[in-house]
């Protein structure tokens, strides 16, 4: 019997004790578990495990890559803005700053309320820009990071593809599914990670950051 390891929180898929709780039977192959089966823990597809113990296929070794700076800069759309504000105004809260939180928020809601509608929002589009960060964006930081010796950002860096991941796997659920995904449970964001659970009984801690659940805020509305 196999063992199966989910890639962003860890957990453990053993065929022979199988998940009884859930009603999956020991003695349960992978290959028998539903297409829509996902991570208890964490909510991740069947494509984000990897078989425990499998050696991977060897691989041309390439020289670590490195981001270019772009030469086709652009101002920052409002949405961008309030994206950055949103941000800078959590920061601050972390840093028990409210002054300077409120005046992120304020900031923040402006942009969004000027920001345009998407034009031809295109799920595939972003799920590219996803896999671009995965296999490009993620790889070139981690180099920078291990060359500075800087183990918080190293830290960050490792939470931060967790929840890459984990996104890219709520898209691809979602291009399938709908809003059917979203029926009768609810949506959680890790407010420290920003890891997303879709479920009715949030985990007694974060799967990424290991953060109590008491940290995770509820999403309301669209």
């Amino acid at each position: 019997m196999k063992k199966y390891v989910c890639s962003v929180c860890g957990y453990i898929f053993d065929e022979a004790k199988g998940i009884p709780e859930a009603g999956i039977a020991p003695g349960t192959r992978w290959e028998d578990l539903p297409g829509d089966w996902v991570c208890p823990i964490c909510g991740a597809t069947k494509e984000e495990f990897d078989k425990q113990g499998e050696s991977a296929a060897p691989t041309e070794k390439k020289k670590n890559p490195v981001i270019e700076a772009s030469t086709d800069m652009h101002e920052l759309s409002p949405l961008e803005i309030s994206a950055l504000c949103t941000n800078l105004a959590r920061g601050c809260e972390k840093q028990y700053k409210p002054e300077e939180a409120d005046l992120f928020k304020e900031l923040a809601g402006y942009f969004k309320t000027a920001s345009a509608p998407a034009k031809d929002p295109d799920f595939n589009k972003l799920i590219a820009l996803i896999e671009k960060d995965l296999e490009e964006g993620f790889l070139s930081a981690n180099v920078v990071v291990s060359d500075a010796r800087d183990r918080g950002a190293l830290r960050a860096l490792v939470w931060n593809e967790k929840v890459t991941r984990i996104l890219e796997s709520l898209l691809t659920r979602y291009q399938k599914e709908g809003d059917a995904m979203f029926e009768n449970t609810g949506v959680y964001v890790c407010t420290i990670c920003g890891f997303v659970y879709i479920g009715d009984t949030l985990p007694d801690i974060c799967p990424v950051c290991k953060v109590p659940n008491w940290k995770f805020e509820k999403i309301e509305g669209r």
